[in-house]
């Protein structure tokens, strides 16, 4: 039997950043070289744990947003490895007839996503290989196009996958071609990890030395993280007075962005070192940008 080229092309001897998240999350679909990765890694910052976790609770709450406010289409590109609660289920949970397109260059992430994340008969749910560094190929991919019509509002959701970007050029681009191809009225939901607020030890130790998955990481500061919502507004509810926007919420941790009364206290800003927001395209120009 050959070998389909999709399974070829997984690499068991490199870790992957989808596959490692999985292991953080408590997932099973990860092979030794990640498990092996993200124990390094959390050796020295015992916290990516809650960091994690942390990050994926903005994302279902940023969803949960998009769709309170009339948004029906999504764009999820760094999709990772399916677990609980991913966007098609909480978006199709509260309508039915929402429509979403995963993005991923991981063969494993995308084999899964095919096999477990079915859509609603209403809506649509489609799944596109293809690396964020090529966001013209993603935007005039027929799985795209056919699934996600961009002259409507779309929730753009780039969570925890710019930090994966090295290059400072290309990462400010690519999100800028995303924005541009976006309808007013649009969200973009994005977050990135940070050394802003971890401890001094837990940057030494993850910025000096070797070790499996070190150079997988760019981190950035709030003002770098920032300058990818320009030209947006900054959004978020208001945690006191339901169905009600904070007047210009700035940009603070993930852990912390649309949380309600009643879901406990938030970690440490040191725990969870993550930077995200949700921000809208306007109709005009003015008084767009950051915090």
């Amino acid at each position: 039997m050959s070998i389909p080229d999709r399974w070829s092309r997984i690499d068991t001897t490199v870790p992957h950043p989808a596959r490692r998240y999985d292991y953080w999350l408590g997932g099973k679909d990860n092979f030794a070289v990640d498990r092996e990765s993200g124990d390094a890694i959390e050796a020295r910052w015992p916290d990516i744990v809650v960091a994690v976790r942390q990050n994926r609770g903005f994302l279902q709450r940023a969803v949960r947003y998009a769709a309170a406010r009339g948004i029906r289409q999504w764009l999820d590109i760094g999709t990772g490895l399916p677990t609980a609660d991913n966007t098609h289920e909480v978006a199709q949970s509260i309508d039915p007839t929402s429509r979403i397109v995963y993005v991923d260059n991981d063969p494993l992430v995308l084999v899964h996503a095919r096999a477990l994340l079915t859509s609603t008969p209403q809506g649509a749910t489609s799944y596109l290989d293809a690396d964020l560094r090529e966001p013209q190929k993603i935007l005039k991919s027929p799985e795209l196009t056919a699934t996600l019509d961009l002259r409507k509002p779309v929730s753009l959701n780039l969570v925890a996958i710019l930090h994966f970007l090295h290059d400072d050029d290309k990462a400010y681009s690519v999100v800028e071609t995303l924005k541009d191809a976006l309808a007013p009225g649009s969200l973009l939901v994005l977050s990135h990890g940070s050394y802003d607020k971890m401890p001094r030890r837990n940057v030494k130790a993850l910025t000096t030395g070797n070790y499996p998955g070190k150079g997988d990481f760019r981190a950035r500061t709030r003002r770098e993280v920032g300058r990818f919502f320009a030209g947006f507004d900054l959004v978020a509810p208001d945690p006191k007075r339901p169905g009600k926007e904070l007047v210009k919420p700035k940009l603070g941790m993930v852990s912390t962005w649309g949380r309600r009364r009643g879901d406990g206290h938030a970690p440490a800003a040191s725990r969870v070192s993550t930077w995200g927001a949700v921000a809208r395209k306007p109709t005009t120009s003015a008084n767009a940008g950051w915090h």
